[in-house]
């Protein structure tokens, strides 16, 4: 097949991208490198720079089908700013970059394009959940900008799918860390990791720490009601976000996708609070990883846990990481590449 990968330059993006090439997929990455650079395109991936509002450029390559040059077949669309807490200064950017530019996107698609469409979407659509573990039946009640961009993507894209069938898959992920490694579990790590600019992620912020590039790790509130005081998140392996995103394009060919939009929460099913995510890189790095405890951040519920039991008996879909450490260490071994260069 041959699929557009939009945000193929970034950290979920490329690592997807790449499972695609190993699989034998013909990959083309549309990127505006805003948060991304030019690494994270593998070599031989034919690589765009653009803004996917850009309609002239990305109609332009729906339509280069020529008997040589293939037309797509699907388009995975991971171009996004991805941060909560910004999103609760700059709502405005995150409308225009998240949910404006998904429609134009959707509108080069309905125009001229494939009309199998995976959307990454987020698990901060349902805000301050009523009951953990979340279903994907929970009600939909954003705390954030950014949960709501995504959100208004969804609605779109059900409407779309009713009125013009699109095809689509909406993957609401939680937490995403770690590094994928070559040939599978335990083999080595490849070059894409977790690594923004800025960062404002817990496990590449924390490893930092261990490696000496910060002096502490700082706690955004530690009088949430849980069990420690601090935010309890569910934490699923890059690669395993992969796995689940080809396995969704694949079951966008079933008759339930022509009958009913996809939805699927992704995530381990368990959580971890912040104390314990520090304590588990205490262990994997052998470092010390000072915390300084700091006011809580707006917008940021006190638990978010996936059930994940709809896309296992769905997609047959199961992650290979479900223990912190497994995900730590792949993040670490990058991370130690990476900076030791």
């Amino acid at each position: 097949m041959k699929i557009m990968v939009t945000g193929g330059a970034g950290y979920v993006g490329g690592t997807v991208a790449a499972l695609l090439v190993e699989q034998g997929h013909q990959v083309v990455v549309v990127d505006n490198l805003c948060h991304a650079r030019r690494e994270g395109v593998l070599s031989g991936v034919q690589f765009v720079e653009a803004d996917v509002a850009d309609r002239a450029v990305i109609e332009g390559l729906f339509r280069s089908a020529t008997a040589e040059n293939a037309s797509f077949d699907g388009v995975l669309h991971f171009a996004a700013l991805i941060e909560a807490g910004e999103s609760m200064q700059k709502p405005e950017i995150y409308f225009r970059n998240n949910t404006s530019s998904t429609l134009a996107l959707l509108e080069s698609i309905l125009a001229c394009g494939p009309k199998r469409f995976v959307f990454s979407s987020t698990a901060a659509v349902y805000g301050e959940p009523e009951t953990v573990p979340i279903p994907e039946t929970a009600a939909l009640r954003p705390t954030n900008p950014y949960g709501e961009s995504k959100l208004l993507v969804e609605y779109m894209l059900a409407w779309f799918h009713k009125i013009h069938g699109l095809r689509s898959a909406s993957l609401r992920y939680f937490n995403v860390a770690g590094a994928p490694e070559v040939g599978g579990h335990g083999t080595g790590i490849i070059h894409s990791g977790e690594a923004h600019e800025p960062e404002s992620h817990i496990i590449p912020l924390v490893l930092d720490v261990a490696l000496g590039r910060r002096q502490s790790i700082k706690i955004f509130g530690d009088d949430y009601p849980t069990s420690d005081g601090t935010c309890v998140r569910d934490y699923i392996h890059v690669a395993d976000l992969a796995d689940a995103h080809l396995l969704a394009l694949q079951a966008l060919e079933s008759p339930r996708a022509a009958e009913q939009r996809l939805i699927y929460n992704l995530g381990n099913g368990a959580g971890f609070t912040v104390k314990q995510v520090i304590e588990a890189a205490r262990q994997v790095t052998g470092h010390p990883i000072p915390a300084e405890i700091h006011p809580r951040r707006a917008g940021d519920p006190a638990f978010l846990i996936a059930s994940s039991q709809k896309a296992i008996a769905e997609l047959n879909w199961k992650p290979n990481y479900p223990e912190i450490n497994d995900i730590l260490r792949t993040a670490w071994l990058w991370h130690q590449k990476r900076y030791s260069k």
